[in-house]
């Protein structure tokens, strides 16, 4: 157990490291608890039932059309006595005892308890065994030869199904990877031992496995997925010599705080990771800090002692992470740990390193597991767990067994899942209203818009042209293949008004200030190098202070051989958007219906919490209103919904000259936790609204949470080997939730290893639109992003709320102009 001296993580050894994990449920409500009385957030949606509120899917929520197809999941069955229960006990201590450490060591030292499976957070204990009596009186004595007493009392009698016990599973199974010489790090389990190296990048990758378990549609089942952890073979002291060898003295600290700080490390001595949130330069190894017995020790001996390791460089800083544990309901105790720079591992991968073409094509190759290849470690996991003699014992407690893969789904699953493989064939784009084009790729449609004329295109008349003195070729260039490229698609373009500027990151702004008007159309800039700095400040200067759709390429972009034709053509497709263009549609069966994407990220300076809303404005939803607000609060809750959506549907009536008849919001970065939030303050914020509007009019709502993020894998056999679902698949039964209308969309091409399922939950619906319908209608906003020609993974509204915020938290920091408001200006 992890324990603070004075700033300084140490650890204790005793009998009350026996203790792993505890958790703690109410009397009512069952709230879950992880270990230091943390509210486990992924627990808290098990408590939200929405589908009962919903009529037409209280009976049933599959859809009923589709080719069947077989499919294959990572979820395990977790076999259990019909009659298992959990039990919850109220524990007392007297004399009351305020060290909850003391009053854990001494419950599981008890010999009462000893051989049972248990789980205890100093307050409540919950067996899988039922004790004899009602009320069980025990006692026993500490180290210090007093008698405690302890009384036990039974409160409730949980079903496996109750947040409780699925709660107690999951905590089972962490203890069972630790069994099996896993490493906690964040929420998932790596294997230090079977180390994957990549030399020439000089990064390690820590194999392991992220595990949950849950309750699915029709029993508990355990879901396990492969997962790595990305660490870098550069500790953070060699990290900052190399900021100081390149920077001038001056700036060195500066420096090394803004790379530095927010950054997570690995401590390889106990495998543990920390946030780095300060460095304290005054602070050097060979200071002294106060031990919990009172002595003093400097932490350059303290690490000999305790961890036989010697730092070299007794001149470096320390590293400050602040570190907070909730005690008891009490208030938060803060708590620091001071790290050594030489000690500390980076983790995970810098921007420089994810731009690195070479580097991110390396790491796939390890990390993009193909499904056959992630079943067989699947099943290596299981195969661990059901013949580790010590992990056997555990299971033995809980009466438990693990079933396969194959015994996770039902033999006629063939039946019970469906997949709409065929819908792309009815998903023909429309470019125009003379032209419909079948793609040639079901996933991507790119060299079908090369020659094809584009829906609706505005004419660029009126535009601005800026480059370096050394581009001005690349720059004319471009222009040339525009003016090509724009002919065939239906995009006229005529010459633009030139500038030439000098080299500098403030040359561009100081050229738009003199040059920007009104009436100009769109600014394209074309930059000599990756600089942010210049290109938040163009991006700011047309969004806020003079309102332009702007383009900025990068030179290096346009001067790839070979490529110049296929790169005006994106580029030209996204002018066209900017000036609010259309590009295609697909066939929407439903009229006057409004679709809306709602995405929230951070603000990368102020950490305020940046709103994305995303609302079509016609019918073939083909043309969109964006709105961005700034929140004071950091949190993932929007509480401006309202004025954003009197803002769309005043957009939509002067469009169409009503309102519309149907309303789907799509609710993307909704985290763990979060859905009753979602259901009990975002929705009623929408209602108020249409509830202004007369009953004649007012439209109706369906409101859809989406997550990117989840542990499920789907699989299809083929050929004796395992392969990704076609395009279009949808799961609507046995891995979803009895309590929730959802269902798992594969709407995404993967061209190297697992495609990822996206999970949508419907939260609210008065449209009563029938399951299938909503599955389709959800498909095909999957094909209407502009800014990718192919299918995607969450709908339309969604990634173009997330480019919305992505802009505005990493380069404005402000709301747009409204102005913008009609255009794709972000993409």
């Amino acid at each position: 157990m992890e324990e603070i001296k004075n700033g300084h993580t140490g650890r204790q050894k005793n009998v009350e490291e026996q203790v792993q994990d505890g958790f703690s449920v109410g009397d009512s409500g069952y709230k879950v608890m992880d270990r230091g009385g943390r509210i486990r957030c992924s627990f808290q949606d098990m408590g939200v039932n929405t589908r009962q509120t919903m009529a037409h899917v209280k009976n049933a929520k599959t859809g009923s059309s589709g080719i069947p197809v077989k499919i294959i999941t990572n979820l395990f069955g977790l076999w259990l006595p019909k009659d298992w229960q959990l039990y919850q006990y109220r524990v007392e201590f007297s004399p009351e005892l305020e060290s909850r450490r003391l009053r854990l060591a001494l419950l599981y030292s008890h010999p009462k308890f000893q051989l049972k499976a248990k789980a205890f957070d100093g307050a409540t204990l919950f067996l899988t065994e039922k004790l004899e009596s009602h009320v069980t009186e025990l006692s026993c004595e500490t180290r210090r030869g007093e008698t405690v007493k302890i009384t036990v009392t039974l409160i409730h009698q949980l079903p496996p199904s109750s947040p409780a016990c699925i709660q107690v599973l999951n905590i089972i199974f962490k203890k069972i990877l630790k069994k099996l010489s896993m490493y906690q790090i964040g929420r998932n389990f790596y294997n230090p031992s079977d180390p994957i190296e990549i030399p020439q990048h000089k990064l390690t990758l820590w194999p392991g496995f992220a595990v949950s378990v849950g309750h699915f549609e029709s029993r508990v089942m355990l879901c396990a997925d492969v997962s790595h952890k990305v660490l870098r073979n550069e500790n953070v002291l060699e990290f900052m010599t190399s900021i100081y060898n390149s920077v001038d003295m001056a700036r060195v600290a500066e420096t090394c705080e803004k790379e530095l700080l927010g950054l997570i490390v690995l401590t390889r001595y106990n495998n543990k990771t920390y946030r780095i949130d300060d460095i304290e330069w005054s602070v050097k190894p060979t200071d002294t800090f106060q031990k919990r017995d009172g002595t003093q020790i400097s932490y350059e001996d303290y690490y000999k002692q305790q961890y036989d390791i010697t730092v070299t460089d007794l001149n470096q800083p320390m590293l400050v992470s602040q570190l907070k544990t909730k005690r008891g309901s009490g208030s938060v105790e803060p708590r620091v740990a001071l790290l050594v720079p030489e000690f500390c591992f980076l983790t995970g991968l810098s921007s420089r390193a994810t731009s690195d073409f070479r580097l991110m094509k390396d790491l796939a190759q390890e990390t993009h597991l193909t499904p056959q290849s992630r079943q067989q470690r699947l099943s290596r996991l299981a195969d661990s767990i059901q013949s580790t003699s010590s992990v056997i014992f555990i299971i033995t407690q809980l009466y438990l067994m693990l079933g396969g893969q194959s015994d996770s789904v039902p033999e006629d699953l063939d039946r019970a899942l469906h997949a709409v493989a065929d819908w792309l064939r009815q998903n023909r784009l429309k470019l125009n209203p003379a032209k419909t084009i079948m793609p040639m790729s079901a996933g991507d449609w790119f060299r079908d818009m090369r020659n094809a004329k584009v829906m609706g295109a505005v004419p660029l008349e009126n535009w601005l042209v800026v480059y370096s003195n050394r581009n001005a070729e690349l720059a004319h260039n471009l222009m040339q293949c525009l003016r090509r490229v724009g002919g065939p698609m239906g995009f006229h373009v005529e010459y633009p008004k030139v500038l030439q500027v000098q080299e500098g990151p403030l040359a561009f702004v100081r050229a738009l200030r003199q040059h920007v008007n009104p009436e100009l159309q769109l600014v394209l800039c074309v930059l000599p190098q990756s600089q942010k700095d210049s290109y938040d400040a163009i991006k700011k200067y047309l969004t806020l202070e003079h309102p332009v759709p702007s383009q900025c390429v990068l030179a290096r972009t346009l001067s790839k051989q070979g490529m110049m034709m296929s790169v005006a053509t994106k580029i030209a497709m996204q002018i066209i958007c900017k000036l609010g263009g259309e590009l295609w549609a697909v066939d929407i069966p439903l009229k006057s219906l409004m679709v809306v994407g709602i995405d929230i990220n951070k603000d990368a300076v102020s950490k305020s919490s940046v709103v994305g809303f995303v609302a079509s404005t016609n019918v073939k939803l083909s043309r969109w209103f964006s709105r961005c607000v700034l929140q004071k609060s950091g949190t993932n809750v929007a509480d401006c919904l309202k004025i954003c959506l009197e803002g769309a549907l005043s957009h939509w009536q002067k469009c169409n000259g009503h309102f519309p008849a149907r309303i789907i919001v799509y609710r993307d970065g909704v985290g763990d936790g979060q859905l009753k939030m979602v259901v009990d303050y975002e929705v009623p914020q929408l209602l108020s609204v249409l509830s202004e509007c007369s009953p004649a009019h007012r439209p109706k709502l369906s409101v859809i949470v989406v997550r990117k993020r989840c542990l499920l894998r789907f699989f299809t056999e083929a050929n004796n080997s395992l392969q990704n679902p076609p395009i279009g698949t949808v799961i609507d039964t046995e891995a979803t939730r009895p309590e929730w209308y959802d269902f798992f969309l594969i709407s995404q091409l993967a061209r190297q290893g697992t495609v990822n399922p996206t999970h949508y939950n419907v939260v609210y619906d008065d449209n009563g639109l029938k399951p299938e319908h909503m599955q389709r209608l959800t498909y095909k906003t999957c094909h209407l992003y502009y800014n990718w020609t192919g299918l995607i993974r969450v709908p339309a509204p969604c990634q173009y709320a997330n480019k919305l915020t992505f802009l505005v938290g990493q380069s404005i920091h402000q709301e747009p102009s409204l102005e913008l408001t009609d255009k794709l200006f972000y993409l």
